[in-house]
């Protein structure tokens, strides 16, 4: 369960469901839609151009775990440039770099 479903269920049951609740539609496999790799670097793009680089390097053993390729999450690290800024990537790219050669992508 996702941290934000418990600490939501500590403030309030219904918060909690309902949240939950979304977390499960996000993260839904649907005929025809995004696959949980595709989906997994969306989210990694996302926290990459936001600089939350701690969620980045976690949504990389996830990203091991679907399979993507060094070329995929190299792309995704291009787009959050792109969105995030030069600054930005400045700042995610030596974190994230370090953990793909942990990982062996």
């Amino acid at each position: 369960m996702p941290r934000s479903v418990v600490y939501a269920e500590k403030i309030n049951e219904d918060f909690g469901e309902g949240l939950a609740g979304f977390y499960e539609a996000i993260w839904a496999e649907r005929e025809g839609g995004l696959s949980m790799k595709q989906k997994h670097l969306m989210v990694f793009a996302i926290a990459c151009s936001n600089n939350n680089i701690e969620s980045a390097v976690k949504i990389l053993e996830r990203l091991k775990k679907f399979k993507a390729t060094r070329a995929e999450i190299s792309d995704a690290m291009m787009v959050a440039a792109w969105t995030g800024g030069i600054q930005n990537f400045t700042d995610f790219s030596v974190a994230v770099l370090e953990e793909m050669e942990k990982l062996g992508f």
